[in-house]
């Protein structure tokens, strides 16, 4: 067994898919005694996922009681999936969950005893989105133009705070992992809101690379991740890339391309017709501008491919979106 092996989990964000999805695939691995579970909300029941036995805790990881579960449980691994993408939710609170509690959580595990593995999901959004990137970018690359607002610009804090830990702790094995964005049946995120407006707005004299992660795929990096040992930072993404066009000519889905201001307008549209409040600055600049990710590190690290492409994961989210198929023409008559 290796000397960090997990066996008593703490996962946070667990009332959200993914980590809900984690949470009930490392309650079956032999060698992991207890999943705990926390977040602020319970877990709505879904269709196929169930708890089982995690053991759910509602606590705020804000809050310094985060710590008191950590050392009375004896946790010896935390994963923290509790990065908050949403734009419906008010900017600061966003903020707070994904910066303050992080640094409630990282001094929580500072402090423990018996921990041992820390495994954090943060965003390929760290690298930003500008006409000036490189065609990829890989982990040792920089930003052209650091985030300077949204959960972009706090992924890149949380980083630097688990940098400051891992240079505190050396002896914790630390996994922190880049995603491309999250697409899959049961995926609910902004983007996956923008897809479902009733007329998709598209910038005008863009078409920007694309680049998905399937929620199977990004469940079982974090399952290698917590029951084995690979320490670093690794971008996850699925092979490939997709154009918008192609996008959207798939998914059979209206749009129209309107010049950049305009799109605010659209997205006023989406709060009433699909929950999405408007459009976050980071998102309006993938969606001009795009960005590719390399993922060789983490295939080479786990000796693994995942299983769905960037194409097949925005099939698999459209087919089980009912999206219809076929030629696709824009509101101005052309293809």
């Amino acid at each position: 067994m290796p000397a960090a092996a997990a066996r008593v989990v703490l996962v946070t964000g667990v009332s959200r898919f993914l980590g809900a999805r984690v949470a009930n695939t490392l309650q079956a691995e032999p060698g992991i005694e207890r999943v705990i579970g926390v977040d602020t909300v319970p877990p709505e029941p879904a269709p196929g996922l169930s708890l089982g036995r995690t053991e759910f805790v509602r606590v705020d990881i804000r809050t310094p009681s985060i710590a008191n579960i950590i050392a009375s449980a004896g946790v010896d691994t935390v994963v923290h999936l509790n990065l908050v993408t949403s734009s419906s939710v008010p900017r600061a609170k966003v903020k707070e969950f994904n910066v303050i509690g992080t640094m409630q959580l990282l001094a929580a595990c500072q402090r423990s005893p018996d921990m041992r593995k820390l495994v954090v999901r943060s965003s390929a959004a760290v690298y930003g989105s500008s006409p000036m990137d490189p065609a990829v970018f890989t982990e040792q690359d920089e930003p052209v133009e650091a985030p300077t607002s949204g959960y972009a610009k706090d992924a890149v804090e949380v980083e630097g705070y688990v940098r400051g830990l891992m240079r505190r702790r050396s002896d914790l094995t630390v996994s922190m992992l880049r995603f491309a964005n999250f697409l899959g049946p049961d995926v609910d995120s902004p983007l996956s809101r923008y897809l479902h407006l009733p007329v998709v707005p598209t910038v005008l004299g863009f078409d920007p690379r694309l680049q998905f992660v399937h929620e199977d795929d990004g469940v079982e990096v974090l399952r290698r991740m917590t029951v084995e040992e690979h320490p670093g930072c690794f971008n996850v993404a699925g092979d490939g890339v997709l154009l918008l066009s192609q996008a959207l000519r798939r998914a059979g889905r209206p749009y129209v391309p309107v010049p950049s201001p305009s799109i605010s307008v659209l997205g006023d549209m989406g709060r009433r017709f699909a929950g999405l409040s408007g459009f976050s600055p980071e998102l309006l600049r993938w969606l001009t501008y795009g960005r590719v990710i390399d993922t060789t590190a983490l295939e080479n690290e786990l000796s693994w491919r995942p299983k769905y492409s960037s194409e097949a994961a925005f099939a698999d989210f459209a087919g089980a979106q009912g999206f219809g198929h076929g030629r696709l023409t824009s509101l101005f008559g052309r293809p």
